[in-house]
């Protein structure tokens, strides 16, 4: 489900390329960093809603040489070869899908009858490669550890046209893929939903659904506090917009963050 994530992280990528991790023969001192701030967002309330809202949440970013932990990642840790190759291991943690308005995680009234995502513990693995400093290539696994919720991939590419000391430029895209059972937890209406719900019957199959595309600007105000403004274009394929319960297959997102670095 392209649900509602943060795009600080992404900024902040780009403003350092893959400098922050750690090459496996790396014997310099670990490099160590915390920022934290605020971000409000504008989304749809579900993938495929037509209904909006606003959500403010929180923005923490730590790093311990390979180790870091992100508030929209999770922990984990991640190395890097000379040739510019990475690898990248994450624990996270879903917070799911409500049948009712959420203002914490995604919901609708609209999906009344068709119970409840459960939230999720997930783990991800991430291969990319930087090709140049303006150029990075990654695929990226998300399975779910505690629910049975299935598995999401996705390719991505990210270009930064424009990086100066104080302001960088971000324009990443990704396709996105998931297998049956992923797909049927988040756009399919099994019979009890569908008698439940008012929806008709619609099993969704596996493969790819749809399209994540994202520009971010970063200004760098001081040494330690810096903004952001993103704005995120989703796009939703047959797969998942055959579903009576999508309701709008092409969404628009923004995001405006506040990030302040120790």
């Amino acid at each position: 489900m392209i649900a509602r994530k943060l795009k600080l992280y992404m900024a902040c990528l780009a403003l350092t390329g893959t400098a922050t991790a750690v090459r496996a023969d790396d014997t310099s001192p670990a490099q160590r960093s915390l920022s934290i701030g605020i971000a409000g967002q504008n989304t749809p309330r579900y993938s495929g809603s037509d209904k909006r809202n606003w959500q403010v949440v929180p923005v923490v970013q730590a790093r311990d040489g390979a180790f870091f932990l992100d508030s929209e990642k999770g922990v984990g840790y991640d190395l890097q070869s000379d040739n510019g190759l990475w690898l990248e291991h994450t624990l996270g943690y879903n917070l799911g899908r409500s049948e009712r308005n959420s203002l914490w995680r995604d919901g609708s009234d609209k999906l009344k009858g068709m119970g409840n995502i459960n939230p999720a513990v997930n783990t991800a693995i991430a291969v990319g490669w930087s090709v140049t400093s303006w150029l990075t290539l990654e695929g990226k696994a998300t399975l779910p550890l505690s629910e049975s919720q299935g598995v999401s991939y996705q390719t991505s590419v990210t270009l930064v046209p424009w990086q100066t000391s104080t302001d960088t430029v971000a324009l990443s895209s990704a396709a996105l893929f998931g297998d049956s059972r992923y797909m049927n937890t988040n756009y399919g209406v099994n019979i009890r939903q569908s008698r439940r719900s008012g929806y008709s019957f619609y099993s969704a199959p596996g493969g790819f659904y749809g399209v994540d595309t994202s520009l971010t600007w970063e200004h760098q105000l001081t040494e330690q506090w810096g903004v952001l403004v993103s704005v995120d274009y989703q796009w939703l394929g047959s797969h998942a917009a055959d579903s009576q319960i999508v309701s709008r297959r092409n969404e628009v997102g923004t995001t405006l963050g506040v990030l302040y670095s120790f």
